[in-house]
């Protein structure tokens, strides 16, 4: 991209730099805070959404300045640069050629209170200081600067093999997923995948020349559909993560309805196969997340020992996840219903008889009292196994 004017200003001289990161060497500084744009492909606006931001934070006198913005020549990004502050490029010669690269250390002697920096995915030109752009980035934040930056889902490195499945193209750029996890911030910059073929197709997105191949390769429209869908996902897991994070620091117990989590509860007693099919109809109809809790109290009987077999064969089979638990039954499903954020829990009829119950306590009546916020159901055993 052609740089505004302010990348022929004088750079920095590396002696100067030098002496600067000397001085503040002694002198800690708070790390930076990181702020992501995220998208599912090219095009949907990540740079664009950057760059207003950074116009909006600079109206309101706070320090802003371009690190690395690649526009690719797309108008409406290209009016966003307005007048910010360009941090001049770096030149590394490769091989009898001369590339630019983000220049790393001229923004850390410039100390801004916040740096763009586009394609947090770009692999540097060998013969940089570090390989990696999320490298500088870190180098940045490590400085105490806080950083805006653009990623594409499927540079997370975990989701290499997935996005491989979907799309057929093993993608070659990747980024660590605990650079997201650890951001402080994540914007899902979203667009529905017809939109964004009708961006493509206009020309927004790659030159004429260029617009059938991407049609025919990554811009299908069902790779672009399940793409939105991790990235939906990755925000979510994202929100849920905040969630859980601010309960604990609040020491909030009661459970949150955001999302709903149903709990099946195992028991070696009698078959739980009836609770398994009735959690799994139950999470398939809210689109809620469910789990199998077993509490082992002590080594079962050969009998008891076929009948978790079957339950968790059958919990296997419909994919249910399977937790079990050592210690009191009563204090570790309330202990595991909190710290996961339960909203339902299915839980069969005690097959105690009353004495038991007067002299011991009802499990239920315990559950019922203590997870006030949560929904228990209690599900009947049939008529041939009553007792």
């Amino acid at each position: 991209m052609t740089q505004p004017d302010a990348n022929r200003e004088k750079r920095p001289d590396p002696e100067e730099i030098l002496a600067r990161v000397m001085r503040q060497e002694n002198h800690p500084t708070k790390r930076g805070r990181l702020k992501v744009f995220l998208g599912f492909a090219a095009g949907v606006g990540k740079t664009f959404e950057m760059l207003n931001e950074a116009n909006r934070r600079k109206q309101r006198g706070q320090e802003v300045v371009i690190g690395y913005v690649e526009t690719h020549g797309r108008q409406g990004t290209v009016e966003q640069l307005g007048d910010l502050e360009v941090i001049p490029r770096k030149k590394v010669e490769y091989r009898g050629a001369t590339f630019e690269e983000m220049d790393t250390e001229a923004i850390i002697a410039r100390r801004p209170r916040w740096v763009l920096v586009d394609e947090l995915a770009h692999t540097n030109v060998p013969g940089s200081l570090r390989e990696k752009r999320w490298q500088d980035v870190e180098a940045i934040l490590d400085a105490g600067i806080n950083v805006e930056t653009t990623l594409n889902v499927q540079h997370l490195e975990s989701l290499n093999d997935t996005v491989h499945d979907i799309t057929n193209v093993w993608v070659r750029e990747t980024v660590p997923d605990k650079i997201v996890r650890d951001a402080d911030e994540i914007k899902m910059v979203d667009i529905t995948p017809r939109s964004l073929i009708n961006r493509l197709e206009r020309g927004d997105i790659y030159k004429a020349d260029k617009v059938q191949q991407a049609m025919q390769n990554w811009f299908r429209e069902g790779n672009l559909s399940a793409l939105r869908e991790i990235a939906l996902r990755e925000i979510a897991q994202e929100v849920d993560d905040d969630v859980t994070a601010y309960r604990k620091d609040k020491h909030i117990q009661d459970a949150w309805n955001t999302s709903d989590r149903i709990m099946v509860c195992i028991t070696p007693s009698r078959s739980s196969l009836r609770l398994i099919r009735r959690g799994w109809r139950i999470s398939q109809r809210l689109h809620g997340s469910l789990v199998a809790v077993y509490v082992e109290t002590k080594p079962g009987t050969s009998e008891e020992q076929e009948i978790l077999r079957n339950d968790f064969a059958l919990a296997e089979r419909l994919k249910i996840p399977i937790v079990t638990l050592q210690g009191n039954v009563g204090n570790e499903l309330i202990r595991y219903a909190r710290e996961n954020r339960i909203t339902q829990m299915v839980i069969g009829h005690s097959s105690h008889s009353r004495w038991h119950e007067f002299v011991y306590g009802s499990l239920v009546h315990r559950l019922t009292k203590e997870l006030r916020s949560m929904d228990i159901l209690i599900v009947a055993q049939p008529q041939e196994q009553a007792e």
